[in-house]
């Protein structure tokens, strides 16, 4: 077993926030597994590399349950109800079960046309000022993927100012912040799922409260509960990330943005080279041992302690991707772990890669000369190791 001094990546400060990338590279030159103190505050073995990062995301030792986070790490559930992201098999697999059928790629790909006309009305709208500049996440990147959630839920008058800055904080570094949108956020949804069960509607939402599998079997109503946070926060979190990242890295990559636009049938692969340089998500909800667990010749502890794997660290693994952090659209991105790996992979992964192809296309198309409107050194990224992306993304045209 082997022992180094724990890496406090809360005091590596603003650079960290804006560029792990040389930080889990050099810490992936020294072995796969380390002892860190993440930016909350709390201990955690932190694991880099795309091999060993891969085989841990589909380990069953390690746990998504709450119950089996050791007292010591002094952590909280943030989401409330059960959902899949915070259980295991079986538990997992037979919630999986009762909602994939609502999630197939074929009924993803059927809201291609209704996302295309949520996108062009957005940009009519940010497009029509004189002022010729506009935040991208403000007039884009936020309301589109939360319009299409919405929408597939059946919440046509949320609140959505509100929404975003529970959600905000609900994903952020403050505890004391984080619980008190935990709350409001809770009880909306409760006051929404009531709604659903007295007026039920042609509307995701509804279909969940009523859907059930041959045997019978159907969510309960914390699962409902649960089911309905879920959807709500990480279908719009993770897909605004995706599209502010992918129109970054395009426009701080002028050669990348030019072979784009020169052939647009290159914006599937574009959209997964996104996903593999800087996806929407760092590191994973967390996971927690049930045994101790042996990484590169370090046992883990059992006992509830935090496991992180840096998903972006793995994607930028050159043992993986050869020249794996330049930015480079036409290259091979299949295998990349941007949306997970194992039973916990991200379901609702058809439906963002969807929306970003209509995104980042409608707008560079709209906008032939889309420019940076502020220097990218300047701009001001997500805290914590959850969601990356910038919270703002000035731009001109």
């Amino acid at each position: 077993m082997t022992t180094e001094a724990m890496v406090d990546l809360a005091a590596l400060g603003e650079d960290f926030v804006r560029d792990p990338y040389p930080v889990y590279a050099r810490l992936r030159a020294r072995g796969p597994v380390h002892r860190v103190r993440i930016p909350e505050g709390t201990p955690a073995w932190l694991v880099v590399g795309y091999d060993v990062g891969r085989e841990l995301l589909a380990d069953q030792r390690l746990s998504k349950q709450w119950r089996n986070a050791s007292p010591a790490l002094g952590v909280s559930q943030v989401s409330a109800g059960t959902t899949m992201l915070n259980s295991d098999a079986p538990d997992h697999t037979r919630l999986r079960k009762l909602v994939t059928k609502e999630f197939t790629p074929r009924r993803m790909e059927a809201l291609a046309p209704r996302i295309q006309e949520m996108t062009d009305e957005l940009l009519d709208a940010m497009l029509a000022p004189a002022g010729r500049s506009a935040d991208l996440v403000e007039g884009l990147s936020f309301p589109l993927p939360m319009s299409v959630i919405c929408e597939l839920l059946g919440v046509p008058f949320l609140d959505r100012t509100a929404f975003r800055e529970w959600s905000n904080l609900a994903l952020s570094t403050a505890a004391e912040a984080r619980a008190a949108a935990t709350a409001e956020m809770t009880a909306y949804i409760a006051r929404l799922l009531a709604g659903k069960r007295e007026q039920p509607g042609d509307d995701l939402i509804s279909a969940l409260i009523h859907t059930s599998d041959g045997d019978g079997d159907r969510l309960s109503g914390d699962e409902l509960m649960g089911m309905a946070w879920l959807l709500l926060v990480a279908g719009h979190e993770t897909t605004v990330n995706l599209i502010t990242n992918g129109i970054h890295n395009l426009l701080t990559h002028p050669d990348q943005l030019e072979a784009l636009r020169a052939d647009f049938g290159l914006i599937d692969n574009a959209v997964e080279e996104i996903l593999r340089f800087e996806g929407p998500v760092e590191t994973p909800t967390y996971r927690f041992t049930t045994e101790p667990i042996e990484v590169g010749g370090t046992v883990i502890p059992g006992g509830g302690e935090l496991v992180l794997v840096a998903m972006s660290d793995a994607n930028r693994d050159p043992a993986r991707y050869t020249e794996a952090d330049r930015f480079d659209i036409t290259r091979d991105a299949r295998g990349h772990v941007a949306f997970g790996h194992g039973i916990h992979y991200c379901l609702g992964a058809p439906l963002a890669r969807i929306e970003a192809r209509i995104a980042i296309r409608s707008l560079l198309e709209r906008c032939p000369d889309l420019r940076p409107a502020a220097d990218p050194a300047t701009l001001s990224w997500r805290t914590g190791m959850l969601m990356r992306g910038p919270l703002t993304l000035p731009v001109a045209w």
